[in-house]
């Protein structure tokens, strides 16, 4: 089985989920090659030469993807869709923008959000807000897949695979680029930070939210919220972490303050030690926390804070 990853970047550098998306693809049991969409992206398509095995990674280098559009790249998508028999992007925004494209003019049924391959057929992905597992099988000659990258290890940089420049996609005219609006933060992205410190609705206000970021701060991580931290205006939302937020697994995620929704849960679920700071004993999250301490958070984390200080 051949299998085409989408991979992830910014033109200038390579993104972890491509890696991970490639373990995924690997797992369908043949090989797997890259493209990289984008402008002026040549130091992207040589990163992702160096993961481990790729078997050639296709640049296609034009301004029509310079913003990677889904429409273009879907395009771009379908055109080369002949050659292989998967078609895997990450689920990020870029993934879920194209794919579902690239899936209807296929004519397949897109699996979404996979974060285990059975085998070339069969696949398993989270269903009723990451509550159960589903292990659905492709009857799809073609498999248009989306891969939840916190669920795959992400393959080794000891590649060395060609790379061969193709033409782009032909120009489209059902959208274009405005304007991109980004927030610059000292800390490190939400998605691919080690250490992740979450705040819920029980910090109380916007102003206590800072105990949040001086935690995060001193452990050289990014900051997380609740929905309903965000809908409290705590935090801005693009620091949602849940099934409607952003999907993370660090290394070390710290709940304070958060009560464990189910949706909260579906996107934190996969890091590999949780703890939760709460007052509430009975709290859902401590349900999936390896370490829990039942606190005042505004007694427990300056007490942290201090201890990490000295």
């Amino acid at each position: 089985m051949r299998a085409l990853v989408l991979a992830e970047h910014d033109n200038r550098s390579l993104k972890p989920a491509t890696h991970a998306a490639v373990t995924a693809a690997l797992a369908l049991g043949g090989s797997a090659d890259v493209l990289v969409a984008g402008a002026g992206a040549a130091a992207a398509a040589e990163a992702a030469a160096k993961i481990a095995g790729v078997g050639r990674v296709l640049l296609a280098d034009d301004p029509a993807h310079a913003e990677a559009l889904a429409e273009p790249l879907a395009d771009l998508l379908v055109g080369l869709a002949a050659e292989y028999d998967a078609l895997l992007a990450p689920a990020t925004a870029c993934g879920k923008n194209a794919m579902p494209r690239v899936a209807a003019l296929l004519d397949v049924q897109q699996i979404s959000e996979i974060v285990a391959v059975v085998d070339a057929d069969t696949f398993v992905r989270p269903i009723y807000a990451g509550n159960a597992l589903a292990t659905v099988r492709s009857s799809d000659a073609k498999k248009v897949i989306t891969v939840r990258t916190t669920a795959f290890e992400k393959a080794a940089e000891t590649g060395a695979a060609p790379v061969e420049a193709i033409a782009a996609a032909a120009p489209c005219d059902a959208a274009r680029f405005l304007e991109r609006r980004v927030v610059e933060s000292v800390r490190p992205e939400l998605t691919a930070a080690r250490v992740v410190v979450a705040g819920g609705r029980g910090i109380g206000s916007d102003g206590a939210f800072a105990l949040v970021s001086q935690l995060a701060d001193l452990l050289g991580g990014a900051v997380g919220a609740s929905r309903a931290a965000v809908d409290a205006g705590f935090i801005p939302n693009d620091a949602q972490v849940g099934q409607t937020g952003k999907i993370v697994a660090p290394d070390l995620y710290i709940a304070v303050g958060i009560s464990g929704a189910i949706q909260h849960i579906a996107g934190m679920k996969d890091s590999k030690v949780i703890v939760a700071i709460n007052k509430d004993g009975e709290a859902p999250i401590f349900q999936v926390a390896d370490y829990g301490l039942v606190a005042d958070v505004f007694e427990a984390v300056p007490a942290l804070i201090d201890s990490l200080s000295a």
